[in-house]
């Protein structure tokens, strides 16, 4: 099973990603390390990204979800998706693009049975005291009204667990755990 760890900066996706690299033994794969050099530059000044900076990123993130997938391995990957044009560049990669320009296009499934969007959410204020109290992250609490503007919450057909970033660490866990002691789901190639 292949975790995306989803949600706006400062909602706790790698906090969530380390926890749950520790209990269940998986590899994480943090996001913000895979942002080309200019991303980070971009958001230390406390501009937001685009969609066109944004697509080096995914791209480089659907290689590894795609290597994982691949390897039949389990893992994590902490990354905002916060579109679900993103969702789609993570699981299909440059597909997600020719799919979505035009009609006659082949439709892309929303999801593929292995991979799982963790959909971290919570309201603007928490989330915001939380961006304030971290230290020695380049992304900016400023930017926080920008990502909440863009976010467009993922829909039960994109095989999302949502979790509300209110609850603890823990219990934040367990239903993970509980989610992931489910059956697996048939993969067809």
């Amino acid at each position: 099973m292949i975790y995306i760890i989803m949600g706006v900066s400062g909602c706790g996706k790698s906090a969530l990603g380390a926890f749950l690299s520790e209990k269940l033994g998986w590899p994480l794969h943090e996001g913000d390390h895979f942002h080309p050099p200019g991303n980070v530059e971009k958001m230390a000044r406390g501009e937001p990204l685009t969609d066109q900076d944004r697509l080096p990123w995914l791209f480089r993130l659907h290689e590894v979800i795609e290597r994982e997938r691949c390897s039949r391995s389990d893992a994590l990957v902490a990354c905002s998706a916060l579109k679900r044009l993103y969702r789609q560049i993570l699981l299909h990669g440059s597909k997600a693009l020719d799919s979505s320009s035009g009609p006659g296009r082949d439709v892309l499934p929303p999801t593929h049975p292995d991979v799982c969007f963790l959909f971290l959410h919570g309201n603007y204020d928490l989330i915001q005291q939380r961006m304030v109290a971290r230290r020695g992250h380049y992304m900016k609490a400023d930017l926080l009204r920008s990502q909440f503007d863009i976010l467009e919450p993922p829909s039960e057909g994109e095989n999302v667990l949502p979790l509300d970033v209110s609850r603890s660490m823990t219990d934040m866990a367990t239903e993970v755990q509980k989610h992931n002691a489910r059956p697996e789901p048939s993969i067809s190639s």
